[in-house]
């Protein structure tokens, strides 16, 4: 056993302890304080910001004075995006491990060790747990504090975007068996689109759904959505039930003109069954082996609000391996300045690629979002968003410090 072990031991033993009365506001000095128990000279907390552009440093008493580091182009980026310990060689007496902080599987920033010597194989073992625990505090913290929901803003946030990232469920999960990974766009302005999640024993469920309109209008409809969805969810109701039950509550508490379009879906993760409810809504891709199935017939109801009959319901049987895109008409009818849609094989095929360059899950995401954004010369024309699934492909070990 390496003798820095009680050390290290003593270092999470005497965080935890300290975090019970931890307040958001000194979780960069208390991190970097207890990294000296490790070796280090110190540490830095980094959250991304909601575009997912930049690091942005959590600083604070006796932490050293860092900048906004970009996703793109800096080695802490390069730690994120590929959910990886980076590392920056000794110069000047300082050597650096940048080692991402993940929610679960989801990437909330990184986290950087300075350390007076190259960083040994004992330095990283030991640096696994730390932030592994830094990474636990920072969520929990996150949850009764503005302190992290301000540093992470570059810009100030419209009212209907502050009520659906409030809504939205981790935007990354990942199991033995599958992993289920979401973005969304324009982050500071979206209104009506939105998506949930949830994974119960052998059983994932998953609404991906557009609310007609724009801003607070919009956001209001697509929160009552997610709430009558999570209530018959829960209430152990079919895809069917839990449609009719969303569809009521949009025609008593809306206007006629009021309506969303959205697919409720169940994956039977032992089987591969896949089943879903199309309410007006663009329908599933399905991505095997690299190429994009055809279409499964399947018919479409109303959109929710607007249904006088019962969703119908459709399945198809997934192998291993296959990933499942769900997405609304922003992505795919994104226009150019010459008039080009995004389009479906475009999307298929940004997230082949995507796959065969090894990039994790919600790094293929990152980079659509922005590749979207730059096929309209930078400003969305519609909300966008987009959930992958992927059952049993081998990728979920990518998600894991």
């Amino acid at each position: 056993m390496s003798d820095r072990m009680p050390a290290q031991a003593e270092a999470l033993r005497s965080l935890l302890h300290a975090s019970h009365h931890l307040p958001a506001d000194q979780l960069g000095s208390m991190v970097a304080d207890h990294a000296r128990m490790l070796g280090a000279t110190t540490a830095v907390v980094y959250l991304s910001d909601y575009e997912q552009h930049h690091l942005m440093p959590v600083l604070g008493e006796g932490v050293p004075d860092r900048t906004p580091q970009p996703i793109d182009a800096s080695i802490a980026g390069e730690a994120f995006r590929t959910v990886t310990i980076a590392r920056s060689p000794l110069h000047d007496g300082q050597a650096r491990l940048w080692l991402p902080l993940l929610d679960g599987s989801e990437r909330a920033g990184v986290v950087e060790l300075v350390y007076p010597h190259e960083p040994t194989a004992a330095d990283v073992e030991h640096a696994r747990p730390f932030t592994s625990l830094v990474a636990e505090l920072t969520v929990t913290r996150d949850a009764y504090s503005d302190v992290f929901a301000r540093l992470r803003r570059s810009r100030p946030m419209a009212l209907a975007a502050e009520i659906q990232w409030d809504l939205l469920p981790p935007l990354t999960f990942s199991s033995e068996r599958i992993v289920i990974t979401g973005a969304l766009e324009p982050s500071y302005e979206i209104g009506g689109d939105t998506f949930d999640y949830a994974v119960n024993g052998p059983i994932a469920e998953l609404m991906v759904l557009d609310a007609v309109g724009h801003g607070l209008p919009a956001a209001l409809l697509a929160s009552a959505a997610v709430g009558a969805y999570r209530n018959g969810r829960r209430e152990g109701l079919g895809l069917p039930e839990v449609s009719a039950l969303v569809n009521g509550v949009i025609a008593e508490q809306f206007p006629a003109s009021r309506f969303a379009t959205a697919v409720l879906a169940q994956l039977d993760l032992d089987s591969g069954r896949l089943t879903w409810v199309n309410a007006g809504h663009p329908a599933p891709l399905v991505i095997r082996d690299h190429t994009l199935l055809p279409a499964h017939p399947c018919p479409s109801s109303l959109p929710l609000g607007l249904q006088h009959r019962p969703a119908h319901e459709c399945s198809v049987q997934l192998e291993p391996g296959d990933r499942v895109v769900f997405y609304t008409d922003g992505i795919v009818e994104a226009r150019s300045p010459d008039g080009k849609f995004f389009g479906e094989e475009r999307l298929a095929d940004f997230v082949v690629r995507a796959e065969a360059a090894g990039d994790p899950p919600p790094e293929t995401l990152r980079r659509l979002m922005r590749s979207v954004l730059d096929h309209q010369a930078g400003r969305l024309q519609d909300d966008a968003s987009i959930v992958v699934v992927e059952w049993r492909t081998g990728r979920e070990d990518q998600l894991v410090l």
